[in-house]
């Protein structure tokens, strides 16, 4: 099967931090943190920004009234369930758009909300009516469609289209999906809806980037993701890293995001949930773009894309060039010291690798530990 080329401005991020990722365990935002966080979303440029249920609590109610009347340019959505009281509340809190869903698998519609399929369609045609004659734009999505009897899904979708919903989204609940299921899902899905497509994917299995970007390949144009992928257990698709996959992609993809902003806003949402940025996040992990052995770092130093794809650059970032260990290679060591503004023989170079490899088999070292041995080795040559 063909894949389909993502065309730069034909896809969005609802970003869901305020939403999902009040699910996040001990999660707890305040209003004042929404309007904090929201706006450093919007200077990044999400195109859409989704809230919980007015419902959920009073203060959820007031946080969307708050956000619709903050300066800005994202849309800005709630989630609701599929039913006219959630729709009024929301047209009544000032969003600019509903996201409905319902469960249609198995376990949902015996567990959940007792519905049949028709039932199902019948409910989704009267909410969806409702927010549109509102002049709200309207997503009808089927939670756990992985789960669902695919001809149900595909049932009930169509229904939804031709209703007018302004998209439908397909929803990885549990986190069972992988890349090609997505895929196929998606792409039988854009022959059968003439609407845009959302999709949202849970990380229990690892795979939410993975099949965020499979269903961007296979037509969707909306994708839900989070800061730092927080939300429900393992949480949904990470912005980050998605924008990572973009970038290695075709980097013409996320030039429309101001990407050094990515940076100070993980670290905003770490520090307001009180955890730490994982060593090995995309782009802004503390690793990212750290090099250690010595094969790596020489060629690194003559062409830095040799062993990176991402330009830390272009995210405000920088590589590190580690030098404090046993693998160290002469090449790190002259790189140092020339940073340090010390010229050194070939074999005074290979005299000082030599010590540094020495004493890190003997002990953990450091930078400090480095630059000590070559203020020495310096002075040895004067003298």
């Amino acid at each position: 099967m063909r894949r389909r080329e993502i065309p730069v401005d034909g896809f969005h991020f609802i970003d869901s931090t305020l939403r999902e990722g009040e699910q996040f365990r001990g999660a707890h935002f305040s209003i004042a943190d929404k309007l904090e966080i929201a706006a450093l979303l919007d200077c990044f440029g999400v195109e859409y920004m989704e809230l919980s249920t007015p419902i959920a609590s009073p203060q959820s109610a007031d946080a969307i009234k708050a956000l619709a009347d903050m300066p800005r340019r994202f849309k800005l959505l709630t989630h609701i369930r599929a039913n006219l009281d959630d729709a009024k509340l929301a047209v009544d809190c000032g969003v600019d758009g509903a996201d409905v869903y319902i469960g249609t698998s198995d376990y949902m519609r015996e567990y959940s909300h007792g519905k049949s399929l028709d039932e199902v369609i019948e409910v989704g045609r009267e909410v969806i009516d409702f927010l549109k004659r509102n002049g709200l734009e309207t997503r009808f999505s089927t939670e756990d469609t992985f789960r669902s009897n695919f001809a149900d899904v595909m049932t009930v979708y169509r229904a939804m289209d031709l209703a007018g919903v302004d998209r439908v989204g397909v929803a990885d609940t549990v986190g069972v999906a992988d890349p090609l299921q997505t895929y196929n899902m998606v792409s039988n899905l854009r022959d059968v809806v003439n609407c845009d497509i959302e999709f949202h994917g849970h990380n229990d299995s690892g795979c939410a980037v993975a099949n965020a970007f499979s269903a961007l390949q296979a037509g969707a144009t909306h994708i839900d993701t989070t800061v730092l992928g927080v939300g429900e257990r393992n949480g949904i698709t990470a912005m980050g890293a998605l924008i990572a996959r973009l970038y290695t992609y075709d980097r013409a993809l996320v030039e429309k995001y101001d990407l050094p902003l990515l940076a100070e806003i993980e670290a905003l949402v770490a520090q307001k949930l009180k955890i730490d940025i994982p060593f090995n996040t995309p782009i802004t992990g503390a690793v990212a773009f750290h090099h250690k052995a010595g094969v790596h770092t020489k060629a690194v130093l003559n062409n830095p894309t040799t062993y990176e794809a991402i330009d830390p650059a272009d995210f405000g970032m920088s590589r590190i060039i580690d030098v404090a260990h046993r693998l160290v290679g002469r090449n790190a060591i002259r790189n140092r010291a020339t940073g340090l503004g010390i010229d050194l023989e070939e074999e005074v170079l290979q005299l000082v690798t030599a010590q540094v490899k020495s004493l890190a088999d003997e002990q953990e070292i450091t930078t400090d530990d480095v630059d000590r041995i070559l203020g020495a080795t310096v002075l040895a040559v004067d003298d």
